[in-house]
C-alpha cells in the first residue's frame, strides 16, 4: 500500500459528505415547494407566502409517489446514518439552520415572482399583441484608463422577452474563454457586460443584439482604453484617477482558480504549494493580502518557508522538508467580500534510513525552562510500523553559527524529554534528537530554534505529571469518503497521560505489512486517509503517543473498500437539440460527472418558455435513457430546458438552463447532429472517440461521419479523417502528450454534410496512472481462450462493459464475461475466425478506465494450438531423448521434462522390450530437475536399436524416442570404446595434454606436452621420423610439462614427431605431424613475432647494386613476405633479387636506374595481420646511393683484373751449394701484368748466373745456376698492371755439402738494408713486430715474415695507383697476421710484405633509420 495519506480540514466537511442523502431530501422538498408556488401565481402575495410557509412545514410535507424511497433505500439511508454516532446532534442543528434559510429564500422568491407577474400583466394591458425588441436605454460609449473596470448597460423591451447576445467587433463575447475577465448580467430587463480588467486591447466597438421570434435590434457603443503617457501630461491625466496605491488589499476582488491539492513529500526534499487567482483590479504595486497557516497556526516567512504573492499567483515553497512540516495548510486571502481560502493536507514521509531497519527521525524539538546552565529539551517520538521499537534517544547540541554537533547524553534516554546541563551564560545553541532501536540510529531531527542561556525568567514549562504511555485508543470505525480516501474515527484514549496525538496505520486486507498514514502525531480523533488505491480494501489501526512513547495498537477496524461516499449525483450537462418537428423537440444530454456512489437510474426534465420564469415538469416517470422527446410544444416559441439526475440517494441538483431553442420543424436535406460524444482508451498520443447516430437523418440515410478536432481554447478545427467512416467510432492518433483537445462530429448523407455536433468536453491526452492493456491468453487449467483487463481503479458501482468493434456484445452465446475484483475476463466458448476483430472494455463510474485489443488470425491460431495442448495435456519436455558418452565408456540415455510431480511414472523400451534397472544398466530420475536417465555400463554391438521412454504424470503423458542404428550407432560405439581405452590409459603414465606447439619470443619453436601420473622412474623419449632425438639435457617428466626446442625453424624441420612415456605401470605415446596446415600455423606464429620486431628498411650499396635490408628476430624464406615497389608486387629476377639470412630479409636492385626510384615496402603476413616497413628511394637518398654503387662497382672491377700471382711459389727454399734453383709461378692480370724479381729488395737483372723469364704472359721464372751462399736471402716477385698488383716473397737458404740443413731464418738478408726510397716514411724501431703505416700512401717496410701464400682478394679494395711498383695502402696490415721477431731489416726498397695489397675501404651505408 502506498503510504500517501491525507485528511480534510474540518469535521464539517465530513458531515456534509456523509449526509448528502439528508440534504437531497431537503432539496426535494424545496423543489416541490417551488413547483407548488408556480401553480399559485394567481393568488395574492399573502396567500403565496402562507402556502410557502405551509409547504416548508415538516408535518404537512408529502413526497410524491414517483420520488418516494423504497424499503431498500430507507435501509441504506439508515445504515449510512448509523455511522454518524456522536455527530447526530450537530447534524440536526445544521439541517434546522438550512431549513430556515431555505424557507426565507422561498418566501423572497415567491414575493418577487408575484410582483414581476403583476407588473407584467399591468404592462400587457397597454400592449397590443406581440412586439419587436426595442432598446429603451441604449449603450453609451466609455473612455477609461487601463486596468479600470468598464460597465456597459442597456434596457430592452419586447414580447416575447428578447434574448440579448454581446459582441466585440462582431465576435461573440464568451466569458469562459477569459475567466474573470467578462461578466454578463441580465436582471429585470436590464442587461449588462462588465469588463473587470480593461486593457488597451479591449478598445473596440461593443454591441448588444436582442432577438425574439419577431425580429432583432442592435445597440452599439465604443470603448476606448488609454494608457497614461509620460511627462507632465501623465501627471495631469493621472490626477483624474483615484490614488490606487493607497487602496487597502481587502478592497480587491480575488477569485481562486487552480488550487493546490493533497501533496506528498519526503524528508530532505522540497515542495511548492501554489494557487492561481484573478485579482480585480490587478495592480502590480498592490498584491492581495495572503496568509499561510499550518494546522491553524499562522506561518512566518523564513529560510524554511518562502512565501510569494503577485502576478496572479500565491506560492509557498518549503525547501528543506521535515516531518515537522506535515499538516493541514491553508491559504487565506482577504477580499472585498471578506476572505477566501483553500486548504489541503501535506504529508511528509520518512527519508530512507542510513541503516536498514532504523527508526524514523523524531520531530517537534522544543526547549523549555532555560536557565544560566540548564535547559529542558522535549520532542515527539516517530511512528514505528514494521521497524523495531524505539529503545531510546540521543540529544545533540551545537553553537549557533556552527555545524559541529556534540552528543549530550552517553546512554539513550527512554522518554521524550531530557535536561541538558553545562550551558554557558549568554551562549546561543541549537538542539536536535536522534532515535535508537536494535537496528541502528535514525536520521537527526530538524534542529530546534536558537536558544540562549540566561538568568531564570518566566518561561513556558513542560506540563504533564502522568507517568507511562497513554492507554490504547478505543474502537476504530472507517467509512467511505472519496474514491481514493477513507474517513477514520476512533475513541480517544481514556488515560491520555499528556497525550501528544495519534498515529494511524493502514494495510491492504490480506497483507501483513502496515504502512503509516501520518508521520506527525494528530491530536483529533478523526482523520481522512488519502492516497489509497481505488477499489482496494483496507484495515486501519490507531496508536496514541506521548513523551514516554507509543501505546499498544488498537483493535483493527472492519475492512472497508475505498469508494466514494453515497450522495446524490451531480447535475447533467450539455443539453442539445437532436430533432424538431414543430410540435415536439428531441433532446439529449450528458451524464453527470459524479454519480454519487451509486448508479444514476432516473432523469427528470423541466421546461419553460424563454420569456417566462416558471418551470414546468415534463416527465413524471423517471427517464432511464439520456434522450427524450418533449411533446406538446408550440411552433415558433423559444424554450429552455434543464435536467436533474437521480440515484438511490435522491435527486441531484438541476443542470443549468439550456440556451433558448426555437421550436421549428427541421426540413433540411442534410442529417442532424450526432450526439453523446464520449472517449475511450485515452493515452498520451491517441484516443478513441465514440458517438451516437443522429436522430434526424435528413432526406436520405446517413452514410458516414467526419470527425474534427481542435486544441482547447481554439476555434480552429481540423479534420481528423478525410474520408467519411461508416462506423460510429474512430481512433485518433498523433496527439501531443499532455495537450487538451476538443472534438465534434458531422454526419454525412447523399445530400451533403450535416451540422456539427455539440463540442465535446475537453479531453487531456494522458493515460491514467497505472493504466493496463488488455491481455490475451489461454487459461492454464481449462484451456479457454480469454481477454483480460486489470483496472487501475474501480468503484463499488463499477461495471466492465465489453464490446466488439465498439458494439455491445449483449448475451452473445459465443462469449461470456466475468469479473473478480479489479479484473474482468471475456472468455470465448468456441473460438474461430468469426471471433476476429477489435474488442474493447470500459469500466463505468471511473475516470475513463478503458482498453482495447485486436484479435488477429495468427494470434488466434497460436492460442488454439495452446488451448488444444492444455485440454489434451502432455508432459512438456525441455529436451527429448538423447545420449552421451561418459568416462569408462559408459553410455547415458537421458531426457528432461519441464516439470515432474512426485507421482510421475515412466518406462524405458529398447527394441520393443521394456528394460528395468539391473545388472548392466541403471535407471533413475530427479523430480526437481525433471531428468530421467538410463546408464548402460557395457555398450556393445548388441545395444544397437531404437530407444523409447514413455512418461505418465497425472492426466498428462508423453513419449520420446531415439533411433541408434547404422552410422550413428557406429560413431557412438567408437566413442564409447575410445573412452574405455582412455580410462585404461590414464591408469598409468599418460599425456594429460598431447603434443602441441608454441613459439618463443626468439622465434624458437617448442613442441610441448603435459604429462600426469608419472614418477622418477618414468622414461620420456623424443623421436622424429622414428629416430630418437638426444638432447643435451634429458627431459624432466616430473615437472609435468616437457618441451622440445626447434631453433631457426624451416622446411627441413617438417616431419612426424613422437613423444613416449613409459614405466612399470604402462606406456603412452603422443604424435605430432609438422606439415601441411600445422606447418603453416607455425610459420604464421613465427611471422607474427618477426613482423612485430621488424626494423625499418636500411639501405646498403654493393658493387652489384643497391640493397634494402630489414632486420628482425628471425627470418626464413617460408614466411609470407612480399616486396612492393610503388604498391606493385616485386618478383625475384635478375634485375630484382630477393633473399635473406636468419637475421634479415633483403632485396637488391641490380644495375639501378631512374626507373627503380620510388617507395619500397616489405610486407610480412602472419595469416591475420600484415606488418609493413617502407623506404622512399628517391630524391637525395637515391642520388647518394647511386654514387656509392658506382664507386664500389669500379673498385670491384679493378680488384678483379689487377695483376696477381696465381700459384707455384713456395714460402721457404733450402738448397745445397752448387745446385740449380728454379722459382717458377703462374701469374694473371688483364691486361697482362709486368713481372719484376727482387732479391733483398733489389731488382734482379737477368744474367748467366741468374736467368729471368716470362713466357706467354702467364709463366714467370727465376733460375739460379750453381747457387752459392751468396744467393741466400729474401726473394720477391712483383706482378702489376694498370689496376694494381701484389708482392710474393720467398726466403732462400743455401748450405754447404756435409753441413746440417740449417733452420731457415725467414727474411734474413745478408746485406744491410738500403735507404728508404723517396716515397718511404721513417721506419719504426725493429722491436715492433708488426709495423703499422700511417693512412697516407706509405709503402710497407721490409719484413722477414712472409705473408699468406694465397691471399683472398677483397671485392671492396679501392683502385690502386697506376704504374707504381709500390701499391697504395689506405689501411695497415691486419693485426691477425703473425710476424715473428727478426733482425733489423733494412728498408732497401718499398717492397711490401708477401701478398700485400690495397685494403678494402670502409663501405658507406645509407639507412633510414638505423635498426635497433
Amino acid at each position: 500500500m502506498a503510504s500517501k495519506v491525507v485528511y480534510k480540514k474540518k469535521a464539517a466537511s465530513h458531515v456534509s459528505t456523509d449526509y448528502r442523502s439528508l440534504h437531497s431530501k431537503h432539496v426535494v422538498k424545496r423543489q416541490q415547494a417551488v413547483g407548488y408556488l408556480r401553480k399559485s401565481t394567481c393568488n395574492s402575495v399573502s396567500q403565496v407566502k402562507a402556502q410557502a410557509t405551509e409547504a416548508m412545514a415538516e408535518p404537512a410535507y408529502t413526497v410524491p409517489e414517483f420520488r418516494q424511497r423504497s424499503t431498500e433505500e430507507v435501509e441504506e439511508y439508515q445504515r449510512v446514518s448509523t455511522h454518524v454516532g456522536k455527530g447526530l446532534a450537530a447534524i440536526q442543528e445544521e439541517l434546522h439552520r438550512m431549513r430556515m434559510a431555505t424557507k426565507a429564500q422561498v418566501d423572497n422568491l415567491a414575493i418577487k415572482r408575484e410582483v414581476q407577474e403583476r407588473m407584467s400583466r399591468k404592462v400587457d394591458l397597454y400592449e397590443e399583441g406581440n412586439k419587436l425588441p426595442d432598446f429603451l436605454v441604449a449603450l453609451r460609449p466609455h473612455t477609461v484608463w487601463e486596468k479600470t473596470p468598464v460597465k456597459l448597460y442597456c434596457t430592452v423591451h419586447g414580447h416575447p422577452r428578447p434574448v440579448v447576445s454581446w459582441f466585440k467587433d462582431g465576435v461573440p463575447v464568451n466569458p469562459l474563454n477569459a475567466p474573470g475577465k467578462y461578466k454578463i448580467e441580465s436582471k429585470y430587463g436590464v442587461h449588462g457586460l462588465i469588463i473587470s480588467r480593461s486593457a488597451v486591447s479591449d478598445t473596440a466597438e461593443y454591441s448588444a443584439v436582442a432577438s425574439n421570434p419577431f425580429g432583432t435590434a442592435t445597440s452599439k457603443a465604443t470603448v476606448t482604453v488609454k494608457r497614461p503617457a509620460g511627462g507632465a501630461g501623465e501627471s495631469c491625466q493621472l490626477g483624474l484617477v483615484p490614488r490606487l496605491t493607497q487602496m487597502h488589499p481587502s478592497k480587491l476582488e480575488v477569485t481562486l482558480l487552480e488550487r493546490f491539492s493533497v501533496s506528498f513529500g519526503v524528508e530532505g526534499g522540497s515542495i511548492s504549494l501554489a494557487c492561481s487567482m484573478v485579482v480585480v483590479p490587478d495592480l502590480p504595486n498592490l498584491p492581495p493580502l495572503a496568509h499561510w497557516y499550518r494546522d491553524d497556526h499562522l506561518m512566518k516567512a523564513g529560510p524554511l518557508a518562502e512565501m510569494k504573492v503577485g502576478g496572479g499567483l500565491a506560492r509557498l515553497n518549503l525547501p528543506r522538508l521535515a516531518k515537522d512540516d506535515e499538516g493541514l495548510y491553508t491559504l487565506r486571502i482577504y477580499t472585498k467580500e471578506g476572505t477566501t481560502e483553500h486548504s489541503a493536507y501535506l504529508f511528509v514521509q520518512d527519508a530512507v534510513p542510513s541503516v536498514a531497519g532504523a527508526p524514523g527521525a523524531p520531530m517537534s524539538v522544543k526547549v523549555f525552562d532555560i536557565n544560566m546552565d540548564f535547559a529542558l529539551v522535549s520532542w515527539k517520538p516517530p511512528n514505528t510500523t514494521n521497524e523495531a521499537a524505539v529503545s531510546g534517544y540521543f540529544v545533540d547540541r551545537c553553537e549557533a553559527g556552527s555545524d559541529h554537533w556534540v552528543q549530550c547524553n552517553d546512554t539513550p534516554v527512554k522518554v521524550c524529554k531530557y535536561p541538558v546541563t553545562g550551558l554557558t551564560l549568554g551562549q546561543a545553541v541549537h538542539f536536535r534528537v536522534r532515535a535508537v532501536n536494535s537496528a541502528g540510529i535514525s536520521r537527526p531531527s530538524r534542529r530546534s530554534q536558537k536558544v540562549t542561556a540566561a538568568d531564570p525568567a518566566e518561561s513556558e514549562r513542560l506540563q504533564g505529571t502522568g507517568e507511562g504511555v497513554p492507554s490504547t485508543p478505543g474502537q476504530v470505525v472507517a467509512t467511505r469518503n472519496t474514491k481514493s480516501s477513507v474517513f477514520v474515527q476512533w475513541e480517544a484514549s481514556k488515560v491520555p497521560n499528556s497525550l501528544l496525538g495519534y498515529y494511524i496505520d493502514a494495510r491492504p486486507a490480506g497483507s501483513k505489512l502496515w504502512q503509516p498514514c501520518n508521520h506527525k502525531p494528530f491530536r483529533h480523533t478523526r482523520f481522512v486517509v488519502h492516497g489509497l488505491v481505488p477499489g482496494e480494501t483496507y484495515v486501519f489501526r490507531v496508536q496514541a503517543v506521548n513523551l514516554f512513547g507509543l501505546s499498544a495498537e488498537s483493535q483493527e477496524s472492519s475492512p472497508i473498500a475505498v469508494e466514494p461516499a453515497l450522495a446524490t449525483p451531480s447535475s447533467p450537462f450539455g443539453i442539445t437539440l437532436l430533432s424538431c418537428n414543430g410540435s415536439s423537440m428531441t433532446l439529449a444530454w450528458k451524464s453527470p460527472k459524479h454519480c454519487g456512489g451509486s448508479h444514476v437510474n432516473a432523469y427528470y426534465v423541466d421546461r419553460r418558455n424563454a420569456d417566462k420564469l416558471q418551470w414546468k415538469e415534463v416527465n413524471v416517470s423517471a427517464i432511464k435513457e439520456r434522450v427524450y422527446t418533449v411533446e406538446g410544444l408550440t411552433e415558433g416559441n423559444f424554450y429552455e430546458f434543464k435536467v436533474q439526475a437521480g440515484n438511490m440517494a435522491g435527486v441531484g441538483v438541476p443542470s443549468e438552463a439550456s440556451k433558448p431553442m426555437k421550436c421549428e420543424a427541421w426540413t433540411m436535406a442534410e442529417p442532424g447532429p450526432a450526439f453523446d460524444l464520449s472517449f475511450s482508451e485515452v493515452r498520451s498520443d491517441s484516443l478513441v472517440i465514440l458517438w451516437k447516430a443522429p436522430v434526424y437523418t435528413g432526406a436520405s440515410a446517413v452514410t458516414g461521419y467526419l470527425v474534427e478536432m481542435a486544441k482547447k481554447g481554439s476555434s480552429d478545427f481540423t479534420a481528423v479523417n478525410q474520408d467519411a467512416v461508416s462506423h460510429r467510432y474512430l481512433q485518433v492518433g498523433g496527439l501531443e502528450a499532455g495537450e487538451t483537445y476538443v472534438f465534434r462530429v458531422r454526419s454525412v448523407n447523399a445530400d451533403g454534410v450535416g451540422k456539427a455536433s455539440q463540442v465535446s468536453e475537453p479531453i487531456l491526452a494522458k493515460a491514467l496512472p497505472g493504466t493496463q492493456e488488455i491481455v490475451c491468453g489461454v487459461d492454464e487449467q481449462t484451456g479457454d481462450i480469454f481477454l483480460s483487463l486489470e483496472a487501475c481503479e474501480i468503484s463499488e458501482t463499477s461495471q466492465f462493459v465489453w464490446s466488439k468493434n465498439y458494439k455491445g456484445i449483449g448475451d452473445c452465446p459465443r462469449l461470456s464475461a466475468s469479473a473478480d475484483g479489479r479484473t474482468s475476463r471475456l472468455t470465448f466458448t468456441s473460438p474461430d475466425k468469426d471471433d476476429l476483430g477489435r474488442y474493447s472494455v470500459v469500466v463505468t463510474d471511473t475516470d475513463g478506465v478503458s482498453a482495447s485489443h485486436t484479435l488477429t488470425e495468427d494470434a488466434l491460431n497460436t492460442m488454439l494450438e495452446l488451448s488444444h495442448a492444455i485440454r489434451n495435456p502432455i508432459v512438456p519436455l525441455k529436451h527429448g531423448l538423447n545420449y552421451e558418452i561418459l568416462e569408462k565408456g559408459h553410455v547415458r540415455f537421458w531426457l528432461q521434462a519441464t516439470k515432474l510431480s512426485a507421482a510421475a511414472s515412466y518406462r524405458f523400451i529398447v527394441n520393443d522390450k521394456e528394460v528395468t534397472s539391473g545388472e548392466g544398466q541403471k535407471i533413475s530420475h530427479d523430480a526437481k530437475t525433471g531428468v530421467i536417465q538410463m546408464t548402460v555400463e557395457h555398450f556393445t554391438r548388441a545395444n544397437e536399436g531404437t530407444y523409447t521412454v514413455q512418461i505418465h504424470d497425472g492426466k498428462a503423458k508423453n513419449q520420446t524416442s531415439l533411433v541408434l542404428v547404422g552410422d550413428v550407432f557406429k560413431a557412438a560405439l567408437t566413442e564409447a570404446e575410445f573412452q574405455r581405452k582412455e580410462h585404461l590409459r590414464k591408469l598409468g603414465p599418460h599425456f594429460s595434454e598431447y603434443l602441441y606447439f608454441t613459439v618463443a619470443e626468439d622465434c624458437t619453436v617448442l613442441l610441448a606436452c603435459k604429462v600426469a601420473n608419472v614418477k622418477k622412474e618414468t622414461k620420456f623419449t623424443w623421436y622424429k621420423e622414428d629416430e630418437e632425438i638426444v638432447l643435451e639435457t634429458a627431459p624432466n617428466a616430473m615437472s609435468g610439462s616437457v618441451a622440445l626446442p626447434i631453433p631457426q625453424f624451416s622446411r627441413k624441420d617438417q616431419g612426424v614427431y613422437k613423444a613416449t612415456l613409459s614405466d612399470d605401470k604402462g606406456k603412452d605415446t603422443s604424435l605430432f605431424e609438422v606439415s601441411g596446415q600445422v606447418f603453416d600455423d607455425i610459420i604464421n606464429a613465427i611471422a607474427k613475432i618477426a613482423g612485430t620486431s621488424a626494423s625499418e628498411l636500411v639501405l646498403q650499396c654493393t658493387p652489384e647494386g643497391i640493397r634494402l635490408q630489414c632486420y628482425m628476430t628471425y627470418y626464413t624464406e617460408e614466411m609470407k613476405t612480399v616486396w612492393k615497389h610503388r604498391d606493385s608486387k616485386i618478383a625475384s629476377s635478375e634485375k630484382m633479387r630477393i633473399g635473406g639470412t636468419a637475421e634479415m630479409a633483403w632485396m637488391q636492385i641490380c644495375d639501378p636506374s631512374d626507373k627503380e626510384k620510388g617507395q619500397y615496402t616489405i610486407e610480412i603476413s602472419d595469416g591475420v595481420n600484415v606488418y609493413a616497413r617502407s623506404f622512399d628511394l628517391s630524391g637525395q637518398a637515391y642520388t647518394d646511393a647511386y654514387e656509392e654503387y658506382l664507386r664500389l662497382k669500379a673498385a670491384a672491377f679493378a680488384e678483379k683484373n689487377r695483376g696477381r700471382v696465381v700459384g707455384g711459389l713456395p714460402d721457404v727454399v733450402t738448397i745445397m751449394e752448387h745446385k740449380s734453383l728454379s722459382l717458377t709461378c703462374t701469374v694473371w692480370g688483364e691486361p697482362t701484368p709486368e713481372v719484376t724479381w727482387f732479391k733483398n729488395e733489389q731488382e734482379v737483372a737477368s744474367c748467366e748466373h741468374t736467368k729471368v723469364t716470362f713466357e706467354g704472359g702467364k709463366f714467370a721464372s727465376l733460375v739460379i745456376t750453381q747457387v752459392t751462399s751468396d744467393d741466400s736471402g729474401k726473394y720477391s716477385i712483383n706482378v702489376r698492371n694498370k689496376y694494381g698488383g701484389e708482392f710474393v716473397e720467398i726466403t732462400v737458404s743455401v748450405y754447404r755439402h756435409g753441413e746440417p740443413i740449417p733452420e731457415p731464418k725467414l727474411g734474413q738478408p745478408k746485406t744491410a738494408a738500403p735507404a728508404a726510397s723517396k716515397t718511404s716514411t721513417p721506419v719504426p724501431p725493429p722491436k715492433t713486430p708488426t709495423p703499422t703505416p700511417p693512412k697516407s700512401q706509405t709503402p710497407s717496410m721490409k719484413s722477414p715474415t712472409p705473408s699468406m701464400k694465397s691471399p683472398t682478394p677483397s671485392m671492396k679494395s679501392p683502385t690502386p695507383s697506376m704504374k707504381s711498383p709500390t701499391p697504395s695502402m689506405k689501411s695497415p696490415t691486419p693485426a691477425s697476421t703473425p710476424v715473428p721477431k727478426s733482425p733489423t731489416p733494412g728498408p732497401k726498397s718499398p717492397t711490401p710484405t708477401r701478398s700485400v695489397k690495397s685494403p678494402t675501404p670502409t663501405s658507406r651505408f645509407l639507412k633510414s633509420p638505423t635498426p635497433k
